[in-house]
């Protein structure tokens, strides 16, 4: 089994022990429930949501830009959404970042003629980790990038390295509203131990999109709510500033290492869902940082 093998499958091991405790993993495809949603957002754009993952998809005068498949299953099930809409064909899909849970399942839109969109950074993590379920990208850029087609436009916007090093925001139509996938779950704490996350370039990230001119409200990558306040990114910078300053006063009072997660309390931030569950395993991922540099 080759390296990149091995971090594939304990990457795998992380992700269901987190999401199902002891039992066994599971495939991409158990990843989600049934529970289907589409909501539409402004004219011509909408949310779908298939459990607790969800994308946007605009509907155009010439087609449909259809961002994160999530999975084969989610994708077939979204097509079915977008058919209820338009019997215009998917023109593009754009990916966010390049982890899985997001981008997998495009075949059934590469199958139609879709392009497929990501971030230069993206394609190179494609290419060193493939999968079966996932479409390499046709069209690939750097920086900021507007895709249009027809009526419609999809302002691309890249912040540098903080949930991995290509992760996309998205504006719809020059709308108020930006897709922001991971970086923020409104009214949740950091996901576990925070994997792939950058924390210095994180929290920068946090404090450019709160002062991007023309933003009230964002869809998230996961969570039940289609449209959440600007307010969303403030609370997760103020939840990050809070733990880092946390852990690092203990390593600076010389705290023994291994005892430093289980100490962290953020009292102000406990109504925060997943609080109990991730408040250890997020204190771990800055004690790494602090400890080793990443």
């Amino acid at each position: 089994m080759t390296s990149g093998h091995y971090r594939r499958f304990f990457c795998a091991l992380v992700l269901a022990a987190a999401l199902f405790g002891a039992q066994p993993a599971r495939s991409q495809e158990n990843l989600f429930s049934q529970d289907v949603e589409t909501t539409k957002i402004a004219e011509g754009v909408y949310t779908f949501r298939h459990g607790f993952a969800r994308n946007i998809f605009l509907v155009t005068s010439e087609g449909v830009i259809v961002t994160d498949p999530l999975s084969p299953t989610s994708a077939r099930l979204m097509r079915q959404e977008i058919a209820k809409i338009t019997d215009l064909p998917v023109k593009y899909v754009v990916y966010s970042h390049q982890h899985w849970d997001h981008v997998l399942g495009g075949k059934i839109f590469k199958d139609e003629g879709a392009a497929f969109v990501s971030h230069k950074n993206c394609a190179a993590h494609f290419e060193r980790d493939p999968h079966p379920d996932l479409v390499p990208p046709d069209l690939t850029f750097e920086g900021n990038y507007t895709l249009e087609l027809g009526d419609s436009k999809l302002e691309l916007l890249y912040f540098g390295r903080n949930h991995g090093d290509c992760l996309t925001v998205m504006r719809p139509n020059g709308a108020s509203i930006l897709y922001i996938v991971d970086l923020v779950t409104p009214g949740r704490t950091s996901w576990a131990t925070m994997p792939d996350y950058y924390p210095l370039d994180y929290v920068r990230t946090l404090k450019e999109l709160e002062a991007l001119a023309n933003f009230d409200q964002m869809i998230a990558g996961h969570g039940l709510v289609p449209l959440a306040p600007k307010s969303a990114v403030t609370e997760r910078r103020a939840y990050m500033e809070a733990l880092m300053s946390a852990v690092k006063k203990e390593i600076d009072t010389g705290a023994p290492f291994n005892q430093i997660a289980g100490a962290i309390d953020l009292p102000e931030f406990r109504y925060l869902a997943g609080y109990d569950q991730n408040i250890k395993g997020n204190a771990e991922r800055m004690v790494y940082y602090y400890l080793m540099g990443w």
